[in-house]
């Protein structure tokens, strides 16, 4: 067969680890920032050309396939977490995640890291065991569960609604 017919070799690195090490690379530029939209970490990807060029599972693997918090569909990774809508963070040990997802892939295996990134598994360690490393995002139901509180703050519950129905008939 003719040489210039072959193939390019197929790509060692999975797509999901691919969006860990791009993910973990600007968490260490950017040490302050507690996330980054969808469309940092895919440049990033591209950038690092990991695997020669950006593969286009990169995006879906940012947007669903990885994020520890979305239903699986059905890629069930636990590599990334959704902060916001379009804002993901690497996924820590304790992050709340969808229960479907259980037991499933949290970091790139260390034999398969491409060479040049190997350290980036050590960073995590440190990283993930230290709360402080980025700011960790509420749970919105205990958040949720504050809203108002202020309201009864002085006065008994009762009686701030014996206040509002005040003259109703």
């Amino acid at each position: 067969m003719n040489a210039s017919r072959l193939a390019p070799p197929k790509p060692t690195v999975k797509v999901a680890d691919e969006v860990w090490i791009a993910t973990a690379l600007l968490h260490q530029e950017f040490a302050t920032a507690p996330d980054f939209p969808i469309e940092a970490i895919v440049k990033r990807a591209e950038r690092e050309a990991i695997a020669g060029a950006l593969r286009p599972g990169v995006y879906v693997h940012v947007l669903q396939h990885c994020v520890a918090n979305r239903p699986p569909d059905p890629g069930r990774y636990r590599m990334l977490f959704e902060t916001a809508p379009g804002r993901r963070r690497l996924f820590r040990p304790g992050d709340p995640y969808n229960l479907k997802r259980d037991g499933s892939k949290v970091l790139p295996v260390a034999e398969e890291m491409p060479k040049g990134y190997e350290s980036l598994l050590d960073w995590y360690a440190s990283w993930a065991s230290n709360p402080g490393a980025s700011i960790q995002t509420e749970d919105p139901l205990m958040r949720m569960a504050r809203i108002g509180k202020h309201i009864w703050q002085d006065e008994d519950p009762d009686e701030y609604i014996k206040q509002l129905r005040e003259g109703w008939e």
